[in-house]
């Protein structure tokens, strides 16, 4: 695979505005036939009840191979401070700049390029390609097709997320869970602001009951070593509420997460916050993503571990798709070219001596049978 190949469809990619909350369907369009080009059986995964679709593609026939697995979406640029284009991708040196460079579509466009090599150099077991929708709004898309892996693709021996690591074994990260408080009050002119409840206020019980949770796993909450936050964390992220300063509100709204380590249940959490809650506060889920936490010296990760740079295990501060596969049973990593330093920031851009190692690890990995290493 060569640089300038690399650069050319992540330039293809980077031009595809999928912004989360725009339709994908023209990159989607656009990568189902290049990888039918490339001789990929292609099933298309429609989301339910939007503009929008995941991939999931094979090239070769039978079990095993290895799984690689990217989104298609990315994060907004209104209000960033931009000096080019962020949907036109721009040289400055090393690097490439354009809004999912890094996020991820680095990593999609050495895969891409690895794609249409396979015809003229057949690998040895399946390669398998995942393509999922609305991953940054918390891994919505994968959810709705991960029932699809196995019985479209078979079982890979190996699944290869392909977030920013900088090409490090990423082997965990927390799981999460969202949730919307809603908070029931008694509307009245504030003259008479005693006789009525504030929901504003029942919305304060609640932001102090995170803050005592948060404090109690922070002293005395299970430890997972390697996390840069080594337990869980509770985190309120909006609140809105109140319609004029003379009206009691009646209603009052808070955003709030629970990431969690493997040894922590998000409900147990929760089920601490609710028992510090007076009446008058309904909680529901709004979304969800397991963690992941997988053995670094796994027999499935060997030859990937061996042709890394670096090869000591990471584990990651954000969320991945990666606990979804793992759940299905598959060995899975997260393990990509770029920092999330420079992900959902003005002017991201990744190193192409980044992509360089990504192509050169993925063809290392899955070179043609016969061919010696």
């Amino acid at each position: 695979m060569k640089l300038n190949r690399i650069e050319d469809l992540l330039a293809q990619l980077v031009a595809f505005a999928t912004v989360s909350s725009q339709s994908n369907l023209a990159m989607i369009d656009w990568v189902e036939d290049f990888l039918i080009q490339a001789g990929f059986d292609v099933h298309r995964v429609s989301a339910k009840g939007e503009p929008k679709a995941g991939l999931l593609a094979k090239f070769g026939a039978g079990e095993g191979g290895t799984l690689l697995s990217a989104h298609s979406d990315v994060v907004p640029v209104a209000g960033q401070a931009w000096s080019s284009d962020p949907f036109t991708l721009t040289r400055r040196d090393d690097r490439l700049v354009g809004r999912g460079a890094t996020d991820m579509k680095g990593f999609l466009a050495c895969v891409l390029a690895l794609a249409e090599t396979l015809p003229a150099r057949p690998p040895t077991a399946p390669v398998m390609i995942a393509l999922s929708w609305d991953e940054e709004l918390g891994c919505r898309g994968i959810a709705q097709m991960i029932d699809q892996v196995l019985p479209t693709l078979g079982r890979p021996d190996l699944c290869i997320v392909g977030e920013p690591t900088l090409m490090r074994l990423g082997t965990g990260h927390k799981g999460k869970t969202s949730y919307r408080a809603i908070c029931h009050g008694e509307p009245g002119h504030s003259a008479m602001a005693p006789r009525f409840r504030n929901a504003l206020h029942l919305g304060a019980d609640l932001i102090n009951a995170l803050r005592e949770e948060q404090d109690w796993l922070q002293a005395e909450g299970a430890r997972e070593p390697g996390h840069e936050i080594a337990y869980s964390t509770v985190h309120a992220g909006k609140m809105t509420g109140g319609v004029a300063l003379n009206i009691v509100p009646e209603r009052a709204e808070i955003d709030f997460e629970i990431r969690a380590i493997a040894a922590d249940d998000p409900e147990e959490i929760l089920s601490r916050i609710i028992r510090r809650l007076p009446d008058g506060i309904e909680i529901t889920t709004t979304g969800s993503y397991p963690g992941l936490s997988a053995e670094a010296d796994h027999p499935a990760f060997a030859n990937l571990r061996g042709l890394l740079p670096d090869p000591e295990p990471v584990k990651v501060s954000y969320g991945t798709e990666a606990g979804f596969f793992a759940a299905l049973g598959i060995p899975t990593v997260v393990c990509g070219p770029g920092t999330m330093r420079d992900g959902h920031q003005p002017d991201e851009s990744i190193a192409c001596s980044e992509l360089a190692l990504c192509a050169q690890v993925l063809q290392q990995l899955l070179r043609p049978s016969g061919e010696k290493g």
